[in-house]
């Protein structure tokens, strides 16, 4: 039909962006299997830097289809690379960390810590002066107290890996954040390429530094690196930068945290693993969490 165009209201909007940031979590759920096997296989910046060389390429048609090809090459700013490089730099320190943490300390509970940005982002925002809304806290709180029940199911021990998976959590706030800031400002898809272009130029610096990767180990871990940079790192991370242009960076990251339940669950159905009680009440915190955050603001 000629001239027909689908209207879409503001809140209509916002449940589409909604649905992109769970889109986001589930493929990061989903593909943290993938993720742990290449990284057995390889060593962290190798991973880090193959996977993200993989979403270079794979993002690039992308950009030139819906930005260079639209708007032309000036589109292609300064400020979009420096969007880019900052969001990479936390995305690269973070990941690292993370690689590197997880293995002096036990996988749940370094889920637990990751996931702990939803408590670190309001923080960081409400020393920003950005205003985070009392309904907004209880979510974060009850997505918390959720995290929990669903990740430790053993007593707590400091483990030597702990204090690097709590730095990982403080630089993906600030990714997070940083994503939040600049998404509105510029391309949504630039940023997006940008950040993994400078995370696997770190990542590959540090690969020749302190690696030495075999051909047969990395060809044998290439089929988990393709899949995560395929999935998780071209597609998950460029959804997070175009669905945070129009979402609260606290409500981001709680739908976000929803990556710990679809992990959970992709282990029921996948694996066979068996999902407690303990377990099946903090998925339904977490979505009990997203749902208050979603609903009307009452006005005073």
């Amino acid at each position: 039909m000629r001239g027909f165009q689908l209207k879409i209201n503001e809140k209509g909007k916002k449940l589409i962006y909604v649905f992109l940031l769970v889109l986001t979590a589930f493929i990061w759920g989903t593909t943290f299997v993938a993720q742990s096997v290449g990284a057995d296989v390889v060593g962290a910046f190798t991973f880090l830097a193959v996977r993200n060389w993989i979403a270079v390429a794979a993002l690039l048609p992308v950009v030139y289809f819906l930005v260079i090809r639209k708007k032309g090459k000036g589109a292609i700013t300064m400020y979009s690379f420096r969007a880019g490089a900052v969001c990479g730099f936390f995305l690269f320190t973070a990941s690292a960390a993370q690689q590197i943490g997880i293995a002096d300390t036990t996988t749940a509970k370094a889920g637990f810590i990751t996931a702990m940005y939803v408590v670190l982002v309001p923080l960081i925002c409400r020393a920003a002066g950005i205003p985070i809304p009392q309904k907004i806290w209880f979510c974060v709180l009850l997505t918390a107290a959720g995290l929990y029940f669903l990740c430790l199911t053993e007593n707590l021990t400091y483990d030597r890996g702990d204090p690097l998976i709590v730095l990982c959590a403080l630089l993906f706030a600030f990714q997070i954040i940083s994503v939040n800031h600049y998404a509105s400002r510029t391309e949504p898809v630039l940023i997006a390429w940008f950040e993994f272009f400078v995370t696997a130029v770190l990542s590959s610096i540090c690969m020749f530094i302190f690696e030495d990767t075999a051909k047969e180990a990395l060809l044998a871990g290439m089929p988990s690196i393709l899949f995560s940079g395929l999935l998780s790192s071209a597609v998950a991370y460029t959804l997070q930068i175009v669905a945070q242009k129009n979402i609260h960076p606290t409500v981001a990251s709680i739908i976000m945290s929803l990556e710990s339940v679809f992990a959970a669950l992709a282990g029921f159905v996948v694996l066979h693993e068996a999902l407690t009680l303990r377990e099946l009440s903090g998925c339904l915190m977490i979505f009990a969490a997203i749902i208050i955050s979603q609903l009307p603001q009452r006005k005073s």
